[in-house]
């Protein structure tokens, strides 16, 4: 399960971690936060040992929400080194998502995979 991060952590356990974090901005009332919620579950399995997996509630949190400028649902940041590097707004699949891990953790990759098309 997808631990909860509290705004106070938010620079501790992210911002200053070098390792890839996946920061899903959601909601319990957001059924597209329903069905994205057991796919980062999965995906938290499959990278235990490599990626950071969070979630950060917009009703509790909102400031956290406004810094970053949350204005739908869900909303996953991808943070490496304390920046966000890349992001995913509204419902994905699961393909999707990891497609986007893959890139952040493997950039070289997609350069050579991009000019062998």
């Amino acid at each position: 399960m997808t631990p909860a991060i509290k705004g106070n952590y938010l620079k501790q356990e992210i911002l200053e971690n070098k390792v890839l974090s996946v920061v899903i901005f959601e909601s319990e009332w957001n059924g597209s936060c329903q069905i994205v919620a057991p796919i980062l579950d999965d995906l938290a399995t499959k990278y235990e040992n490599t990626i950071n997996f969070y979630k950060i509630d917009i009703d509790e949190e909102k400031e956290i929400a406004y810094e970053y400028g949350i204005m739908d649902l869900p909303t996953i940041l991808f943070f490496q080194n304390g920046e966000v590097v890349d992001h995913i707004i509204g419902l994905s699949s699961k393909h999707i998502i990891q497609e986007k891990i893959e890139h952040v953790l493997f950039p070289s990759n997609n350069l050579k995979s991009f000019h062998n098309q």
